[in-house]
């Protein structure tokens, strides 16, 4: 599988890396992009270095399969599509598509299939504390519906 990482020199991009490591994902082909800041920046995936392209508006995304997105809603918006354009699924991890009815906000734990409908080519996910809570919240709602629950984040 071809597999891009936008914003990879971040924080975020470089857990997914280790994380596709860590579960033998089958990645066949590695894209690394960023801001002009970190191109050309090197990172280490299974033993082979792959370089950071700068992230540019054009062909990038022709030829891959699943891009994950980790760079800031305004990016999101502004490549979502130079990245769909050629077939890539886009998993967003920003603010920028959760709200958008053509869009899936998917957990995997919860609503997996909910990813097989993607009119846009995008894959919303919710941000950290939502998908932390989402997780025990389902497992009690299977065995007593919730119907509210009021949360605050600081």
């Amino acid at each position: 599988m071809v597999v891009a990482i936008v914003g990879a020199s971040g924080a975020v991009g470089q857990e997914l890396l280790q994380v596709l490591a860590e579960r033998h994902f089958p990645v066949s082909e590695l894209r690394l992009f960023g801001s002009a800041r970190s191109a050309g920046t090197t990172y280490s995936f299974q033993g082979q270095a792959y370089r950071v392209d700068e992230l540019r508006h054009g062909n990038q995304f022709e030829g891959v399969d699943i891009a994950l997105v980790s760079a800031g809603g305004g990016v999101s918006k502004e490549y979502a599509e130079d990245i769909t354009r050629f077939g890539t699924v886009m998993i967003d991890n920003s603010s920028a598509f959760r709200m958008d009815e053509n869009v899936p906000l998917v957990v995997p734990e919860i609503n997996a299939q909910d990813a097989d409908n993607r009119p846009r080519g995008i894959i919303a996910n919710p941000n950290c504390s939502t998908i932390v809570m989402a997780l025990p919240l389902f497992a009690l709602h299977r065995i007593s519906p919730i119907r509210r629950v009021h949360v605050a984040t600081y």
